[in-house]
């Protein structure tokens, strides 16, 4: 059973950066897609963007193309979220979460970060 914990979260202005990470523990990521949600007041849980452990291969909804980054530390077996442009829509509790390839759902989830993005 993987762990995860998230870190990173704050307050910032608009047009700021801001790193979230995601630190697992319990079994290493082989094989595993690694994604980060998000839930912002009064709205349903959404997809940002996922990795690929095996390949690094990265995916992101539309609302953040462009914007966010999202990497892997192998050696740390830590993933991080770099935002920047960020507006205030971006507000919202940041999720990590993780599943094997071979899942059809994310089994694991983080305990969220707080992420504000003040005008």
């Amino acid at each position: 059973q993987v762990q995860l914990v998230e870190s990173g979260g704050g307050l910032v202005q608009a047009g700021g950066s801001l790193i979230l990470s995601c630190s697992a523990s319990g079994r290493t990521l082989s094989n595993y897609f690694m994604g980060w949600f998000r839930r912002a007041p009064g709205k349903e849980r959404e997809f940002v963007a996922r990795i690929y452990w095996n390949t690094g291969s990265t995916g992101y909804a539309d609302s953040v193309k462009g914007r966010f980054t999202i990497s892997r530390d192998n050696a740390k077996n830590t993933v991080y979220l770099q935002m920047s442009s960020l507006k205030p829509g971006d507000t919202a509790v940041y999720y990590c979460a993780a599943r094997r390839d071979t899942a059809t759902a994310y089994e694991a989830w983080g305990q969220g970060t707080q992420v504000t993005v003040s005008s």
